[in-house]
Parts: structure tokens; C-alpha cells; sequence
């Protein structure tokens, strides 16, 4: 079974209400666009115009390796179109505010699932049924935990605790897979010079070069000055896991083994309700944070408090000791979602003889992951066999 051999097996469709208005500060535009993330697409526009980042506001990422779109305004943007190597800009008219993750009504999405047995196929196809009366685990998928990087060790957990310079550390030199050419060398640079804040001045933001020369030791002060998205991805990171945790078991106390599938995901498989329940259903579970009050009679209270447990921590402790900024955002999430217009087409393979493909199209809410559907399709026994 394999998933986005091709971008456009994976197609992304943003939807939103809002409309483009005759006259507005802001000008509305849909971006299209192939084999590029969110905000580089969105740095290749400033380039191209000559713009201030801080002007361009968006609603959500779009996966690199698809088709997308998704729509974005900018404060004072010119009335034309855009285009280059696999993106393009379309000018839709104006707009009195600028646009945000609010403004997302759901995400289409049509994505092909290639190399499937004709066995595999049929159980695909009886899964996505079961997928539509059922729901499914509103998981953050792998996406959101990129971010770890091989360590496993995560960026969030370590400001908690205050190991500001081992937190800073691995936030600046975690290697990934797609890493570009400059950033490679500077986070080799700082691995092999941490610490030599002046031999590690051209591979710093200029900000931060400056601060750590001049205070070489306070990392606490340092983190403050990590680009904003930066320190906020790190914290959500974390928190997600959390959340993820807190699902999990409360659907393992709530459920028996055998109401249960497993979803295989990097960082181990996740249980599955397998039948339909109004608990379930109806379940929502705040986002762990230090601003949320404790809710003892609540049904998913037990199960976060055990997950806090094993990280020794508690509900005040969820924040970065000392300082005011980054702070866990506050929330709530629903742990179950069912994909709007679920449908499932087989053919065979065209890019793998013999062999058979899905096609699935569904609409999901914003923030809610479309890989957790296709793992679904292929879910595993529960409890996992060893």
C-alpha cells in the first residue's frame, strides 16, 4: 500500500464562505500550488513583490508533497495574479479583514491509496463504511511532531522543565529530511561551535547572534528571542502529545480489546474505536494547558491527570517557567470526527500492474488530519501483537 507516489495522489482543497468584496484594505487571493510548503510558497510571493512577510495572513499548511489550495490575503496587495514553477496566485478581489484559520469551513480532500491487493482493496472499501457510522480518532497525526526529529526528545518538554540550553540546543540543530543546502551547514556550525557565539554569529538569526554574544549563558532570555513561530511550533508539539496520550487512554479504559483496532503511526500504534457509542461521539477534550481549571467529574479528566502523572507535571506546571512568551494555547478538540462525504472508488493500479488502487474523497474540519482516514483503512489488532 503506498500513498503520495505522485502529488497528485494527494489533492487538498481549502473551503471557505468568505467572498471577495469590491474594496478593501486587504487584497483576497487563492494560492495553488505543487511541491511546496505553506510558508515557503508564501516567501517566494514576498520575493517576488517585494513585500514585508507580516503582511501576508493564511489560514493553515498545505503538505509540500500535494496538490493544494488554500486561500490568503495581503494588507495593501496588488489586483493581479502570480505565477511560476508549480504555483500559482489568483487574484479574487478585496477583502476588509485578513484571512485566517476562522475562516476555513473544512478541507476536500481526493487522495489515491496505490498498490493495494484486490484483499486489501475489498477491506479498504468495508472499512471506510464502518469509518462513516463509527467516526474516527481525532488524532494529531505525524505532521505535527516532524519537529523531534530523531532524538525523540521534545523541544516542549524541556522548556517545561527549564533546560533552556538543551531545549535551545535541539530546536537549532535538530537535522530533518528536508532540510535545504544553508540550513545543513548552519546547524553543523552550531553543533560543532556551540557556544562560540561569535564563530556561530552567520548561522543565528541576527537577533539572537547578537543577544548570546552579549549574554553568552542566559538561554532563558535566548528562547524569548526565537522567531515567534518557531517557539510556538515546539510548545504545540508537546502539547499534542499529550492531548494524543489522553485520548488513547481514555479510549482504552472506555472501550474492551476487542471494540478496539490499532492505527500504526511513527511513534507506535494508536487505539481505534471499532463500534459506535454516544460517549464517544459526543467526547471533547480540552487542550492541556496551565490557563485550563481542573474538571474532576469530567469523563477524560482521569485519563489526563494519569498522563500528567507520568511526565511529572501538573496542570499549573504546563507553561515555560519565567517568562511570558511562548505559553501553551488554550482550547478544545473533539476526539472523534467523522469525514463528511466519505466515499470509496477501487480500479486497477495504472502505475502498478496487477495491483488495485483507491480513491477516497472526503471532506474533514480544519485540524483535523486526512493520513488518520487512510491509516484507518488499514487498521491493526488491539492490543498490538508483539
Amino acid at each position: 500500500m503506498k500513498v503520495k507516489q505522485s502529488p497528485s495522489d494527494f489533492c487538498v482543497e481549502e473551503l471557505t464562505d468568505r467572498t471577495p468584496e469590491p474594496v478593501g484594505r486587504f487584497a483576497f487571493y487563492r494560492l495553488e500550488k505543487t511541491g511546496w510548503t505553506t510558508p515557503d510558497a508564501v516567501g517566494w510571493v514576498c520575493r517576488c513583490w517585494q513585500l514585508d512577510r507580516g503582511r501576508v495572513s493564511f489560514g493553515g499548511l498545505k503538505d509540500r508533497h500535494a496538490v493544494t489550495s488554500q486561500f490568503l490575503t495581503i494588507e495593501g496587495g496588488p489586483s493581479q495574479n502570480l505565477e511560476g514553477d508549480r504555483i500559482v496566485l489568483v487574484y479574487l478581489g478585496r477583502s476588509a479583514e485578513p484571512y485566517s484559520s476562522s475562516h476555513i469551513r473544512a478541507n476536500r480532500f481526493t487522495i489515491t491509496i496505490r498498490d493495494v491487493s484486490h484483499e486489501d482493496a475489498a477491506r479498504g472499501g468495508a472499512a471506510a463504511a464502518d469509518v462513516s457510522s463509527t467516526g474516527l480518532p481525532n488524532y494529531f497525526d505525524d505532521q505535527r511532531f516532524g519537529s523531534l526529529g530523531g532524538s525523540g526528545e521534545f523541544v516542549g518538554r524541556l522548556l517545561v522543565r527549564g533546560e533552556f540550553e538543551t531545549a535551545m540546543k535541539l530546536a537549532l540543530t535538530t537535522s530533518y529530511e528536508y532540510d535545504r543546502a544553508d540550513a545543513k551547514r548552519a546547524k553543523a556550525t552550531l553543533r560543532k561551535r556551540w557556544g562560540n557565539w561569535s564563530a556561530c554569529r552567520a548561522a543565528l538569526p541576527r537577533a539572537l547572534a547578537e543577544y548570546l554574544t552579549r549574554h553568552p549563558t542566559d538561554f532563558r532570555g535566548a528562547i524569548v528571542r526565537l522567531h515567534p513561530e518557531l517557539q510556538g511550533m515546539h510548545l504545540a508539539t508537546y502539547q499534542s502529545d499529550l492531548w494524543n496520550r489522553t485520548l488513547a487512554r481514555w479510549l482504552k479504559s472506555h472501550f474492551s480489546p476487542a471494540d478496539l483496532g490499532g492505527i500504526e503511526t511513527k511513534r507506535g500504534p494508536l487505539p481505534a474505536p471499532l463500534r459506535a457509542d454516544k460517549a464517544w461521539r459526543n467526547l471533547t477534550i480540552p487542550l492541556p494547558s496551565a490557563r485550563m481549571q481542573p474538571v474532576p467529574g469530567a469523563a477524560w479528566w482521569p485519563a489526563l491527570t494519569a498522563i500528567l502523572d507520568e511526565e511529572a507535571l501538573s496542570l499549573n506546571r504546563l507553561r515555560v517557567p519565567g517568562v511570558r512568551k511562548p505559553f501553551f494555547s488554550k482550547g478544545e478538540r473533539a476526539a472523534c470526527v467523522i469525514p463528511a462525504g466519505l466515499s470509496v472508488e477501487t480500479a486497477d493500479d495504472d502505475m502498478h500492474s496487477g495491483r488495485k488502487k483507491l480513491v477516497l474523497q472526503f471532506d474533514l474540519p480544519r485540524g483535523s488530519y486526512a493520513t488518520m482516514v487512510v491509516r484507518r483503512l488499514s487498521v491493526t489488532s488491539w492490543p498490538p501483537v508483539s
